[in-house]
């Protein structure tokens, strides 16, 4: 490696020295594999790291990807970076990928697919070739850029922390502290010359329209350092953001009932138990465990399921479709979030038990209720016999909970699944009705029916469990012991 000319009193590098200290960037011996695009953002990145390899111990390697987006000017700023990387004895990694057809693929703005194939770019290559660290040139205006950008669009938090300067350890921004304006002066005093990507300039893209019209007014009208009062919030969010993550990963594990690679079951109570702000990280922190990201995931999804699914007491099952095959549903007291491999209009809305069918062979002794486990649903049903007089205000019981007169109950009672035919006296209703009509008019979905437990007493349905008891085993004023039977999950 050629080393660079410039002295480590200039003032640049220097602030980028103290940036890679106190973010605990780089260390004797590291791998830096370097992204270079030929802008002078990298370029000034790579001549400023060859200048302090040498005090920090470290050796550097170039990586170019070629996007093949801009037809000759893309093979231009290839041949500009391997001669660059020649010229400072550096290894040069390029490779050509075919962004347009990456977007088409994996249906992309062309902005994240070239972000996405530049950074599986940069794995592979550091995995490759024995790099532990990868160093972008991202600097101060871009971080507040990218707020500005999330502010606009009403993001949270967590969404206008900026560009961090260290990211899983692995990728590292040591040009996080430097001004556009002041590596631009610094390649102009040096005389370094530079790519120029003339879509920067294209006003179409909002990235654009901040850098070269909202900040230029902010700055010359509001605050002549804009960028810095940017960085600095987001500085301060990232800092909080830290500080809540473990405090909202402990909740979550409160709420988390079952979770796989591509399923997570949370409980309902347990949300229903905290605000609103946790909740809604919560239910995101899911999403993002199936999904892998939360691209297209906005406030009015997280709502729908924070608001919408839990506040909501009836109907007991919902079902919402995301964006990319996430499919919500709501079970009784379960939240299940799915990432589903076909798209959703073709899916079942949940996924269907087998038949189950058991038996509650007598009345449970008043001092020791009796619990029945439903391994098909992961439920269970808890009987127990109460005096009316002692019993809490049953009139208002919540859809898990039904009671019922004693008097018009006969054991042994029959737990199953909904059968093609059953019919029932609904509470309220003249004359019996089909249970598939009574499941169309209270909108639950076809496949949640397999789910829904069927208590019956004489081979008759007494209780469509979590939605309507039967009439002739109501409770009323003559009634003395009463039937309690609660659903229950995990």
């Amino acid at each position: 490696m050629k080393k660079s000319p410039f002295t480590y009193d200039h003032r640049l590098i220097q602030t980028v020295d103290k940036t890679i200290a106190q973010y605990g960037m780089l260390k004797p011996g590291d791998a830096v594999l370097v992204g270079v695009s030929g802008g002078p953002d990298s370029v000034a990145l790579l001549y400023v790291l060859v200048r302090l390899a040498e005090r920090w111990s470290f050796s550097i390697g170039v990586a170019h990807l070629n996007h093949g987006l801009r037809g000759d000017a893309s093979d231009g700023d290839a041949q500009f970076v391997a001669e660059l990387a020649d010229t400072l004895h550096l290894p040069c990694h390029s490779a050509r990928r075919e962004v347009a057809a990456y977007r088409r693929i994996r249906k992309l703005s062309p902005e994240e697919a070239a972000r996405n194939a530049r950074y599986e770019f940069f794995e592979d290559t550091a995995v490759r070739h024995g790099y532990n660290k990868i160093a972008l040139g991202h600097h101060a205006d871009d971080s507040a850029e990218l707020v500005l950008m999330y502010l606009l669009r009403g993001s949270g938090s967590a969404g206008i922390t900026g560009i961090p300067p260290v990211r899983d350890g692995r990728y590292v921004r040591p040009m996080s502290k430097v001004s556009r304006k002041q590596l631009i002066a610094f390649l102009e005093k040096n005389g370094i010359g530079y790519r120029i990507d003339a879509s920067n300039a294209d006003l179409r893209f909002t990235r654009n329209r901040i850098r070269h019209r909202l900040i230029p007014v902010l700055r010359h009208d509001y605050n002549p350092r804009i960028s810095q009062t940017l960085n600095r919030l987001a500085d301060i969010l990232r800092a909080e953001e830290k500080w809540l993550e473990p405090i909202i990963r402990e909740m979550y594990e409160r709420c988390r009932l079952k979770e796989s690679e591509d399923h997570v079951v949370l409980s309902v109570p347990e949300l229903e138990k905290i605000g609103l702000a946790p909740r809604r990280r919560i239910i995101r922190m899911a999403i993002l465990g199936v999904k892998g990201d939360l691209r297209r995931i906005g406030l009015t999804h997280i709502d729908r399921l924070a608001v919408e699914i839990i506040e909501d007491a009836s109907p007991r099952t919902r079902t919402i479709h995301l964006p990319d095959q996430i499919r919500v549903y709501r079970v009784e007291a379960e939240l299940c979030i799915a990432r589903e491999s076909l798209p959703l209009r073709r899916m079942p809305l949940s996924p269907s038990p087998p038949a189950f069918n058991y038996q509650v062979p007598a009345a449970p002794n008043p001092q020791k209720p009796i619990e029945l486990r439903i391994v098909e649903i992961d439920g269970r049903l808890r009987f127990s016999v109460v005096s009316a007089n002692s019993a809490e205000d049953w009139g208002k019981a919540c859809p898990a909970i039904a009671f019922f007169d004693m008097a018009t109950i006969r054991f042994p009672l029959t737990v199953r699944n909904f059968k093609p035919g059953d019919r029932f006296t609904p509470l309220g209703c003249p004359g019996t009705q089909k249970l598939k009509a009574f499941f169309i008019n209270n909108k639950i979905p076809v496949a949640l029916r397999r789910r829904c437990p069927i208590l019956l007493s004489e081979g008759k349905i007494i209780w469509v469990v979590g939605h309507r008891i039967a009439e002739d085993t109501k409770v009323t004023v003559s009634s003395k012991n009463l039937l309690k039977v609660q659903i229950l999950f995990a």
